[in-house]
């Protein structure tokens, strides 16, 4: 993986890309991470396709642009980036929060794309309860307590029988809440607040689709993940079994199958 800064467009973004195969993968990681997160499952995928990962702005070491980063700002971001690198199509994996910027590009650059994969991710837009619980967080970081967010988020993301095993990651996580910068997290969950309803999009878009969930995730509980893939049956379904939100980490062998076999078979 060769590790640089590229301009995409006018926003200076931190990258790693593997540069060989014929087709391509691009991960696009969740809130409070960065490309760092899908350090141990590039080497699952990087011998059949070629691999991209990047912090997107805010997060990471990329920059912060402004107090709200909205998901077609940063789909926008994405999509100069993968032109920036001579990659003109893609297949698109947004985890949680990567999913709802991987939903915005769908909308916006279709034709770059062969697949999109929502990994422990939602088309549905922020319920008044989630859009306060996240200005409710605004004021934590804002008021220098983000220790808070620190000690709950990280280990949530994980199915309870998983945490033991997957406690060196969740120090990771941790680590990363606190050295992300605090207007990267605010420009961000202004952005999440303020997303649009995909549903619609998703159904009539012609790019394949396909759904990785976890049966255990505490964020995207079981009844609300039932009901996305009821209302898509034109999108392809993955579950994984025993993962929670971070399926990439808790199941990683069956995450990286479903995108191969899913890049393979995309028509």
């Amino acid at each position: 993986m060769i590790e640089k800064f590229i301009m995409a467009g006018s926003t200076p973004l931190h990258i790693c890309d593997s540069q060989k195969g014929d087709r391509c993968i691009v991960l696009l990681h969740g809130y409070l991470e960065s490309m760092l997160v899908w350090e141990d499952f590039v080497p699952y995928l990087y011998k059949e396709v070629r691999v991209v990962t990047l912090d997107l702005p805010g997060h990471g070491i990329s920059v912060v642009q402004g107090e709200k980063h909205s998901m077609e700002f940063l789909a926008d971001t994405v999509a100069d980036a993968l032109k920036a690198l001579g990659i003109p199509r893609c297949t698109l994996v947004g985890h949680s929060m990567g999913g709802y910027v991987a939903l915005a590009f769908c909308e916006r650059h279709p034709e770059m794309l062969d697949g999109l994969v929502l990994l422990s991710s939602t088309p549905n837009p922020d319920s008044p309860e989630k859009a306060e619980n996240r200005r409710r967080e605004i004021a934590l970081v804002r008021a220098g307590r983000k220790e808070l967010l620190a000690r709950v988020a990280p280990a949530a993301g994980f199915a309870e029988e998983n945490r033991d095993r997957m406690k060196d990651y969740i120090e990771d996580l941790t680590e990363q809440v606190f050295i992300t910068e605090d207007d990267g997290i605010v420009a961000l969950l202004n952005g999440m607040i303020d997303r649009k309803d995909q549903n619609e999009m998703l159904r009539q878009t012609k790019v394949p689709v396909l759904f990785i969930l976890g049966r255990k995730d505490n964020y995207i509980p079981l009844e609300v993940a039932e009901k996305m893939v009821a209302d898509h049956p034109e999108a392809r379904v993955v579950w994984l079994e025993h993962a929670g939100h971070m399926g990439f980490l808790e199941e990683p062998e069956a995450t990286a199958q479903a995108l191969l076999d899913f890049v393979k078979n995309e028509k």
